[in-house]
């Protein structure tokens, strides 16, 4: 769904900037597809047009620079529809800022936003499964601009430990490279009966970020986010060197570390 992914592609790039504190200013779009003669590859074309200037909008995240590359194709065969999305914002307070990593133990693990436990066009779905299908998650851009706005009013005021956006592989991604970056563990919960444990892990719903909070902000942290109107569910804790979910086998985090930083190596002497 081109429009769509035009959405996705500017909500990725603005969450990125809210997870860290900044209010967002500005974005710049990179617009690869193929042949624009053919008449499903313009459609592909003015659909992220159109999904881009919905979420731009809906935002307040103008398009201030970019470029576009067309007739992108090999033996008369397209490239997938590829926008990709940059952006700029600004942090008032560098020392208000937050990063992904988690800062200690016994902190409290949230998340703001709802999870479905969407899998369409999931990286899940794609490199576990072997299968690319599927509508890909909607953009719901009102409840993007709500989460994302209690996510950097909570960083301001000194409640967030830790805040990463949830976009590629899900939650327990996301969670995964919280840990990775700290060396600190996490102790899970179950996921809701309603869903199943695959969708809700890896499931790529938008509109969502994984926060830490100590102890002591966390019954406050709580009450903003239901005054806002947001969805918030505890994951968790942090601790330990160990990602630990129910009815699973802990998974080290130096290990996790060390599978994600020796691929690239590994393959690139395998090339040579």
């Amino acid at each position: 769904n081109p429009v769509q992914g035009g959405r996705q592609a500017v909500a990725e790039a603005w969450r990125n900037l809210v997870a860290c504190g900044a209010t967002p200013l500005a974005a710049t779009d990179n617009l690869n597809f193929g042949n624009p003669e053919k008449p499903e590859i313009m459609g592909q074309f003015v659909g992220c047009l159109k999904g881009i200037s919905e979420a731009c909008r809906a935002l307040d995240f103008p398009v201030v620079s970019g470029n576009v590359s067309l007739y992108n194709e090999t033996q008369g065969r397209g490239i997938l529809p590829t926008p990709s999305i940059g952006g700029v914002g600004v942090l008032p307070d560098f020392t208000k800022s937050s990063t992904l990593a988690f800062k200690a133990g016994g902190e409290a693990i949230l998340l703001i936003g709802e999870t479905q436990g969407w899998l369409g066009q999931s990286v899940y779905l794609r490199d576990v499964c072997g299968r690319e299908e599927g509508a890909p998650p909607p953009v719901d851009l009102v409840e993007e601009r709500e989460n994302g706005d209690v996510v950097r009013a909570l960083i301001a005021d000194g409640q967030v430990t830790a805040s990463h956006d949830i976009s590629d592989g899900g939650l327990l991604v996301a969670i995964t490279e919280m840990a990775m970056a700290s060396g600190i563990g996490a102790r899970l919960l179950a996921q809701p009966s309603d869903v199943e444990a695959h969708a809700y892990w890896f499931g790529e719903d938008q509109a969502r970020y994984v926060i830490t909070v100590s102890p002591a902000d966390r019954e406050r942290l709580v009450t903003h986010a239901a005054g806002a109107g947001v969805t918030l569910t505890r994951l968790g804790t942090t601790g330990g060197d160990a990602l630990t979910l129910p009815g699973e086998a802990p998974i080290l985090v130096a290990d996790v570390k060390q599978a994600y930083e020796s691929w690239l190596p590994a393959y690139m002497a395998k090339a040579a």
